[in-house]
């Protein structure tokens, strides 16, 4: 692939909302990124487990932290709290919660992983 590609969250191309947050995605042929933005009082467990239907995140995740600070919790009892400026690489089955009074933002590379 040798061309250019360019996206902006500005216009993002999907979306999705839930109590307490928000998801911008952007399709590009490599994959997807999303922005999340998850306002205090968003935990997993409580805003998205009803949509997804597992009892923790099941999904991957290789996030770049923008702002805020995100708890996370693994399901072997790991935990640590996620500020801006950190990468984080996240195993299936992990909970997350926001704390205190700011705005969490991360992008998340998951969808343009290549796990093969």
């Amino acid at each position: 692939m040798n061309r250019l590609e360019h996206g902006t969250f500005a216009e993002p191309d999907d979306g999705r909302s839930y109590p307490h947050g928000h998801a911008e995605t952007l399709k590009l042929d490599r994959g997807e990124i999303d922005r999340l933005t998850l306002r205090p009082g968003w935990r997993w467990s409580v805003d998205v487990k009803p949509i997804a239907g597992t009892d923790s995140c099941q999904v991957p995740h290789f996030q770049y932290h923008v702002s805020g600070r995100l708890h996370i919790r693994l399901e072997d009892g790991t935990e640590y709290e996620a500020v801006a400026g950190d990468v984080t690489s996240l195993p299936p089955g992990h909970d997350a919660w926001v704390v205190g009074d700011e705005d969490v933002v991360v992008i998340d590379w998951s969808g343009a992983l290549d796990d093969g």
